[in-house]
């Protein structure tokens, strides 16, 4: 067997442009363009890749945009002084703050301190609390990325066993809880690992449907995988490679060469479920402008 390759930059590029027409649509009845407010804290190298990334969305799908960088001495009453000017000011819709954010500040507090009908990452306890017991949302964005792949590709949620590594709040919580209330007809049964989780193999071996997010390179492998499961790799991980310009290159949670001759579809890293994070952001803008899930 020989998995087929779940293809997130193709379907994320349906998603911006459904959004894209959607926001044309939106303009054309007399609206102004949707607004994304981000706010970058210090200057990490990564995180400046991934606001950037973000803002291109917004461009390509007709979203206005700015990013505010702000020093990383900055304390937390200051920075929510901030976000509390953004809370009040009508013309922003969406908030997104980047994280991973200075180690004194809470990124608990900061999320927060966001107006939770802008919160657009889907990550303040409102929006969590609201989508564990099937109420209007915003979900974050990448389990809801994940699951509009599922959708894309006809991947059947129902019935199946589904085993998430990784137990974030961003990722792996939201995640399972999204597998267990898709489709009320029928949901998956689900099952959350982590690092404290002993003989991982023993779970992972019996899913239909194993995604891993542990933020560690190649945690799963092969063995570990029964033949015909669905694989998604949510791990983006710098490994070293003295071959490459940059000297590393970037491999995810699973080991795929090894993993996709087992896996009925596995997801690519990158190209998988990164590009999908930013089209389900563009996805929730637009549903804070329009007051979709929160209506005035």
């Amino acid at each position: 067997m020989s998995a087929e390759i779940i293809d997130g930059k193709k379907v994320a590029g349906l998603v911006r442009s459904r959004v894209r027409e959607d926001v044309e649509d939106w303009k054309s009845k007399g609206n102004r363009a949707p607004f994304l407010q981000v706010v970058l804290v210090g200057d990490d190298p990564a995180s400046k890749v991934y606001t950037g990334a973000k803002t291109r969305a917004c461009e390509e799908v007709g979203i206005e945009t700015h990013t505010e960088i702000l020093q990383d001495t900055i304390s937390a009453k200051e920075l929510k002084s901030i976000i509390q000017g953004y809370n009040e000011d009508d013309s922003v819709d969406g908030i997104l703050v980047q994280l991973p954010l200075p180690s004194h500040l809470s990124s608990h507090d900061v999320i927060e301190s966001i107006d939770h009908r802008k919160d657009v990452d889907g990550f303040h306890p409102m929006n969590v609390g609201r989508l564990t017991v099937d109420q209007p949302c915003f979900k974050s964005c990448t389990p809801a990325g994940i699951m509009e792949l599922f959708k894309h590709y006809s991947i059947p949620v129902k019935a199946k066993h589904a085993v998430v590594v990784g137990a974030s709040n961003i990722v792996g919580s939201p995640m399972a809880i999204m597998l267990s209330r898709e489709n009320a007809a029928g949901k998956a049964t689900t099952t959350i690992c982590h690092k404290y989780t002993k003989d991982l193999t023993q779970h992972t071996i019996s899913a239909d449907i194993v995604i891993a997010a542990a933020g560690q390179p190649h945690l799963i492998k092969a063995e570990m995988v029964k033949e015909g499961a669905v694989v998604i790799d949510v791990g983006i991980n710098r490994v070293a490679d003295e071959t490459r310009e940059k000297g590393y290159k970037l491999v995810g949670d699973v080991d795929f060469e090894s993993v996709k001759k087992k896996a009925s579809w596995i997801t690519p890293v990158p190209g998988g479920v990164g590009p999908m994070t930013v089209a389900m952001l563009m996805k929730n803008t637009l549903l804070a402008a329009k007051k979709s899930i929160y209506p005035e």
